[in-house]
């Protein structure tokens, strides 16, 4: 009977100690589940920040690439230009040489006969050899060679050959051979259809380098081109959409996010918001382009040599049209390198750019190319400030138009979106009700997590067998009864441990109650700040109206190298 009572008290002594050790694993596990809960709202957090991380760094890989990408070809293309047409560019070089040399007459004319024959037979497609073999034909008085290169350049390209001569004959001080060769030009050209180089005829007469009589010739025919165009149906329309494009053409393409950190993280709205804000920067840019154009005082150049010349360089150094494919490839990745990489947006500057370098369009067309993309046109401010008076009423409306779809597509309600909760706002003004959305929102998603917090079958499971091994322990000894403690212990454990975890959804909900109440309320903030900051963009619009409002056709041709004053004709200004 001792003996029994010894192993009893021995083996509930190993039983109990077993207990506490499990008890200690559970209190440390229990410890260990508290700190996990504790980091699971700044987990969340990081996870986020990481997210955005990770596509930030993705889409800098990728502009990384495409910059090189477009830095390579670049360079190819460029070589590729160099082959196949490099030989066009000492051409060119060469056409003021050898006006300049026979003025200052330090070069013989032989020599100057020999060098255009051997640029003819380098360039046997190019107009400009046979035009400069009949320049030098002329020089030393050779009427039948100087005839038969004419025929071969007018064969080549007759509008630019006769552009060319018209303006030889300028410079020269020939004003009938001069008005001769434009008259030429004229009769070649079809307002509907016109080649790149007619913006050097529009150069000319915005720089005052025509005498007074050929002068009133291209004002006519300007006015009757304008004149024509007009009558065909939809034409305001068009002028409309035309300018339109124009103008958005110098739409920027910005992120953003840096200054609405909080709108670019928590609005599923941001692309919406950042092309709005982009689209209203338009209005700052165009009034600047515009002020460029007008402001100061244009310097006419000191002789009709060289203006002539200057027109000249700018005739010859325009790239043919069978260069033009190559030259468009060049600009493309000449936008992706500006753009740092994104190719989408240099791909929409290139778009809306790229009726500039388009080979034929209509008069109205080659006015819009002046006027807003000088640097594609190679035009000179004077020629802009022309292009821009003739087209002030359709730039007018163009500009209300494209001011109104801007204002229209601004979006009146801001959606935000924290964690699962979604919200909106127009002004940022109604922070009581969205954040008491927002509590609600979360209190509800606590009670739930609370309601699934709770003992298992398992743990009731436990609770029953223990409470049956207590009752069985009154008739079979006390193993029974320390078995169902056990049970009920381990319940009462599980029973802990569902309270902790509760207690710790408390925690990590008003953590996550605080942080969701600051980004609301730093969105609503910067919802105010952005409807600010667009106005203020959008305002400039007036500005740009009253800019345009100012200009009138007559105000913008230059005087030049003519003593007789120089009037706009009346057909002009009612054209216009």
């Amino acid at each position: 009977m001792s003996t029994e009572r010894i192993i009893q008290v021995a083996d509930l002594s190993l039983i109990l100690g077993s207990l506490r050790s499990l008890q200690s694993d559970i209190g440390t596990v229990s410890g260990q589940v508290d700190m996990v809960g504790s980091n699971l709202a700044q987990t969340r957090a990081e996870l986020s920040r990481l997210e955005q991380a990770f596509n930030d760094f993705v889409q800098a890989d990728l502009k990384a690439k495409e910059l090189g990408f477009a830095e390579t070809r670049q360079v190819k293309i460029r070589q590729e230009i160099e082959s196949k047409f490099g030989q066009y560019a000492i051409v060119r070089r060469q056409a003021t040489g050898i006006l300049q040399a026979a003025d200052i007459q330090l070069v013989r004319q032989e020599t100057i006969r020999n060098a255009t024959e051997e640029l003819m037979l380098s360039t046997p497609r190019y107009w400009l050899a046979p035009a400069l073999v009949a320049l030098a034909a002329w020089l030393t008085d050779k009427r039948q060679l100087a005839e038969r290169a004419l025929a071969e350049a007018t064969r080549r390209d007759d509008e630019k050959t006769s552009l060319f001569f018209s303006l030889i004959g300028r410079r020269a001080g020939r004003a009938e051979v001069s008005r001769i060769w434009l008259d030429r030009y004229f009769g070649l050209q079809n307002p509907y259809s016109l080649d790149r180089q007619t913006v050097v005829m529009v150069d000319a007469l915005a720089n005052g380098v025509f005498n007074t009589d050929t002068a009133l010739l291209c004002t006519k025919r300007i006015s009757g081109w304008i004149e024509e165009l007009s009558q065909q149906a939809g034409f305001a329309q068009t002028q409309r959409g035309q300018w339109g494009d124009a103008l958005r053409s110098k739409t920027p393409y910005f992120n953003h996010a840096q200054r609405y950190t909080h709108l670019s993280r928590f609005s599923p709205m941001w692309n919406d918001l950042n092309g709005a804000l982009n689209a209203a920067s338009m209005q700052s840019i165009v009034l600047e382009h515009f002020q460029d154009i007008f402001q100061g005082e244009i310097k006419v150049a000191s002789s009709v040599l060289i203006a002539v010349d200057n027109l000249l360089t700018s005739l010859v150094s325009h790239f043919d049209d069978e260069e033009l494919p190559l030259r468009r490839t060049e600009q493309l990745n000449q936008l992706i390198i500006e753009e740092a990489g994104d190719k989408r947006a240099a791909q929409q500057r290139f778009d809306l750019q790229s009726k500039a370098q388009e080979e034929r369009v209509d008069f109205t067309q080659l006015l819009t190319n002046a006027a807003m993309h000088p640097e594609l046109s190679h035009v000179t401010r004077a020629t802009q400030r022309l292009a821009v008076a003739h087209s002030r009423d359709w730039i007018v409306d163009a500009h209300s138009d494209v001011t109104a779809q801007i204002r229209q597509q601004v979006p009146q309600t801001i959606h935000l979106e924290i964690e699962d909760w979604k919200g909106q706002t127009a002004q940022g003004d109604n922070e009581a009700e969205l954040q008491d959305s927002l509590r609600q929102h979360i209190e509800q998603r606590k009670q739930q997590a609370l309601e699934q917090a709770k003992l298992g079958l398992k743990d009731w499971g436990l609770i029953a067998l223990g409470v049956v091994l207590l009752l069985m322990s009154f008739g079979n000894g006390i193993i029974v009864f320390v078995m169902g403690l056990a049970a009920l212990g381990w319940a009462f454990i599980g029973y802990r441990q569902v309270q902790q975890r509760r207690k710790q959804i408390e925690r990590d909900f008003a953590v996550l109650q605080e942080q969701s109440t600051q980004a609301l309320r730093a969105c609503l903030a910067e919802t105010v700040e952005w409807r600010r900051d667009w106005a203020m963009r959008d305002a400039v619009a007036a500005e740009v109206s009253s800019l345009l409002e100012s200009i009138s056709p007559e105000q913008h041709l230059l005087a030049g190298h003519n003593t007789t004053r120089r009037v706009m004709p009346a057909t002009a200004a009612q054209a216009a």
